[in-house]
């Protein structure tokens, strides 16, 4: 679905005759060294940089700069002040990349309020799913009012509705004229914001992030990323999800970074428009993705075109990766497609980070690009090895130094620390965890102890720098042996016909009351005869894995269920899967 929040150009040439907001400029740059996340605002709309918004084929719609951007975010705040927003108030917005929700963001904040940012609907689960999503997310944070775009008015209207919440398109809501009031004035250690993580559909966890904390951690991303002058960012990541929210929206305000969108479902139509923008940025790049998006873009190129004949990706300075598993034989296949269009190896930066520490964890120094280890398989399931078997090695990924004032250690499963390179839970602390999950005391109290977050990760540290394994609740464990599902799922997507998403793996335990692992995958043969070969085929290749017979199931395209950042969600999957709800072909044994 496509929400264009901006009015079609009739052609190019009408196009052409926009200008986007400076790369450079002579303000002097401020490392997010301030109190609030309005004061960021204010001294970034005294320069000259600000938000680009382009259409689906990167062609320029709206340049927004900060100047203007401050300016509706002060008249948004007045209108919330005449609707009767009160400080501490949640405001609930939907989270479409534009100049309405950035807007709307920053007048909560002036506002004294929370922005709560929530999801846009996917293009699986249908009109209901999506309602239900709000419904429960509405639920938790409490909110006086929903804004939404008024292309999907039903469904936010019809949860807004259910949840007894005021709901209004932002088309509407901005049409309201308000007097300008004094507004008030917000404390550092006021929370800013509440954000929920992208898998939080049916027990969402509101993260409750301080002006501080925020502010900590976007002074680490640009002391981590060392930016400079000529910098500039290309996003297609969505707002709503805490790498393109605080990343690559909050960050840019913050570090004053002037900045190049894509919507998220743009860039699932055309994703080489996105490298299309970064060609044509005349300074240094800044841009991050999971890496299913460089996977698209490898994918997209054909052997037959060389990339130098349409790209140029040599300034390209940070090619940041997160948000998911990094795979380096990904990572290999994207330097190849466009080593020739100039991009350079070193300038991928791993990071790692989760919502409930702002962001970012830990960073790769710029121009070291992607680190692998090799890390022995019994190492990984906590056994050890036995003579006369084959060893095996899984390449796990350098994620980087942990940020500017945050701590990282590795523990055992009762808290005690771990020495270096020995796997275990991974803990952090720094001023800009979170406060808390809002109005949630017993789970924030099961990840949080004296100021440390259990981050729910698995990995372990090597000379200072952090490596991620997997997550921990992710972990199959059958017979005193654990298995992480990324080992199975990468395993069968080594067989020709399958990519990354196509598989889910997770234990279930069989009627026999044993535990055993699950691998769901989809398959897009009609052929009765082929999809039993798959199987069979499938079920050998997770054996020498695991060393086990492990249920396999063929399932239709587009079945395995995934948050509303993409990731394929294993726990959703797993539940879909035990209620009947996914239903495997009918094979015969």
């Amino acid at each position: 679905m496509n929400l264009d929040v901006t009015v079609p150009l009739d052609s190019q040439a009408e196009a052409a005759k926009l200008v986007p907001t400076a790369t450079e400029d002579s303000l002097p740059r401020r490392f997010a060294d301030f109190a609030t996340l309005g004061d960021a605002l204010d001294y970034a709309a005294t320069g000259r940089r600000g938000l680009n918004f382009h259409d689906a084929r990167g062609n320029l719609v709206r340049p927004y700069p900060f100047s203007e951007l401050r300016q509706d975010a002060l008249h948004q705040a007045y209108r919330l002040i005449e609707a009767g927003v009160k400080p501490q108030d949640r405001i609930a917005l939907i989270a479409e990349t534009g100049a309405e929700f950035a807007s709307l963001f920053f007048g909560v904040i002036y506002a004294g309020a929370w922005p709560v940012p929530l999801p846009l609907p996917t293009s699986f689960g249908g009109a209901q799913s999506y309602i239900d999503q709000l419904r429960v997310q509405l639920d938790s944070c409490d909110p006086s009012m929903l804004i939404y775009p008024p292309e999907i008015g039903a469904m936010c209207a019809e949860a807004a509705r259910l949840s007894d919440v005021a709901g209004v398109d932002w088309s509407e809501f901005g049409s309201r004229s308000a007097a300008e009031v004094v507004l008030p004035k917000a404390d550092t250690t006021d929370i800013a914001y509440l954000q929920y993580s992208s898998g939080s559909t049916r027990f969402p966890h509101g993260v409750a992030i301080t002006h501080n904390a925020l502010l900590n951690n976007l002074a680490a991303h640009s002391h981590g990323m060392q930016l400079v002058e000529t910098d500039r960012c290309i996003s297609w990541l969505p707002w709503y999800h805490d790498m393109g929210l605080v990343g690559c929206f909050l960050s840019i305000v913050a570090n004053q970074v002037s900045t190049d969108y894509l919507k998220t479902e743009d860039f699932a139509r055309r994703p080489l428009a996105w490298l299309d923008l970064i060609s044509r940025n005349g300074g240094t790049t800044l841009s991050y993705s999971p890496t299913f998006g460089y996977d698209i873009c490898a994918r997209r190129m054909s052997s037959q075109t060389r990339a130098s004949d349409r790209f140029d990706l040599s300034r390209w300075r940070v090619a940041g990766n997160g948000a998911d598993m990094i795979r380096p034989d990904v990572m290999q296949s994207f330097v190849d497609a466009f080593a020739d269009a100039g991009f350079k190896a070193t300038a991928f930066l791993p990071s790692y980070g989760l919502a409930e520490a702002t962001l970012a964890v830990s960073i790769m120094p710029p121009g070291e690009g992607i680190i692998v280890e090799l890390v022995e398989e019994t190492q990984l399931s906590g056994g050890s090895h036995r003579a006369g078997r084959p060893q095996r090695f899984r390449a796990i990924v350098n994620c980087g130094k942990p940020v500017r004032d945050m701590e990282v250690e590795i523990r055992e499963e009762d808290g005690t620390p771990l020495p270096e390179k020995a796997i275990g839970k991974v803990w952090c602390r720094g001023p800009s965890v979170m406060v808390g999950y809002f109005r949630d005391a017993e789970s924030t109290d099961a990840c949080m102890k004296d100021g440390w977050l259990d981050t729910g990760d698995m990995g372990y540290i090597s000379e200072g720098y952090v490596y991620i394994v997997g997550r921990a609740k992710d972990m199959i464990i059958v017979n005193g042996r654990n298995h992480w599902p990324q080992d199975i799922e990468w395993a069968v997507e080594q067989l020709p016909g399958f990519k990354q998403g196509d598989i889910a793996a997770f234990a279930i335990t069989t009627p026999g009351g044993e535990e055993t692992p699950a691998v769901l995958v989809q398959c897009r043969t009609s052929d009765e005869k082929e999809r039993v070969r798959l199987r069979d085929e499938i079920r050998e290749r997770v054996r020498s894995v695991t060393g086990m017979n492990c249920v396999i199931e063929l399932v239709p395209p587009r079945t395995l269920p995934r948050t509303s950042s993409g990731k394929l969600s294993r726990a959703k999957a797993r539940n879909l899967y035990l209620n009947g709800e996914i239903k495997p072909y009918d094979i015969a044994a």
